[in-house]
């Protein structure tokens, strides 16, 4: 968490708040998290009693936070340090109210960098989602704070699908941000991810078999050649 929050501390776009929400654990992220904001009055520190998942711990800080726009970092992850000041010029430039970008996949040191199309439309993220969550910016103020769906896998997937029925996002391709990826993870877990994202077709879109194994199909496809 030292290092998420370093990096957005290190932004050149300054007038930025941190809402950091500890999901139950029992590291000391509570304590360091804590310590942050008490250090930093940008930074504002929550817990829970109990683990209530990635999803619902995002929106306890959405019901919080102040700001305009609103992007998402988890604890093992990074911005670099345009991250905030290169998004927000390209959003206000294009009137675009979602967006996106480039990032450096990191996998036991190895770094690769992750190219993304400067633009993606709703339809076209059924067939693979090129939104990384660590990238990801919205504008509440045209948008609304709008909730991840609460899933255990791909609730962000889930928001993103739901953010673009009010048209499309833009990207930049250029790595604003480095994903440090964790083996042992979920989400690293291709068959668990899967699974998450056959059930945002079934259950949350209310897609046939035939339509969900035909998305599932592309998604996989361009997940093996991204890495």
């Amino acid at each position: 968490m030292a290092r998420a929050i370093h990096s957005v501390r290190n932004q050149t776009f300054t007038e930025w708040e941190l809402l950091v929400v500890d999901d139950g654990s029992v590291d000391g992220t509570a304590a360091l998290a804590k310590a942050e904001a008490e250090r930093d009055p940008r930074v504002f520190a929550y817990s829970s009693q109990r683990n209530m998942g990635a999803a619902a711990a995002r929106n306890l800080a959405l019901e919080h936070a102040r700001g305009r726009y609103i992007a998402f970092i988890d604890a093992d992850d990074e911005w670099l340090p345009q991250k905030l000041e290169a998004q927000l010029a390209h959003l206000q430039e294009t009137g675009a109210s979602l967006g996106y970008s480039g990032f450096w996949r990191v996998i036991d040191g190895q770094r690769r960098r992750v190219n993304v199309p400067e633009q993606v439309t709703r339809d076209q993220l059924l067939y693979g989602n090129v939104i990384g969550c660590l990238t990801a910016i919205y504008d509440s103020a045209v948008l609304g704070k709008t909730r991840m769906p609460d899933f255990a896998l791909s609730h962000d997937y889930a928001l993103w699908l739901d953010l673009l029925e009010h048209g499309p996002a833009l990207g930049i391709n250029q790595p604003l941000a480095i994903y440090h990826r964790q083996e042992r993870s979920l989400s690293s877990n291709a068959w668990h991810s899967a699974k998450g994202t056959w059930g945002i077709y079934r259950n949350y879109l209310k897609m046939s078999r035939r339509d969900a194994a035909r998305c599932l199909s592309a998604h996989l496809l361009k997940r093996t050649f991204r890495g």
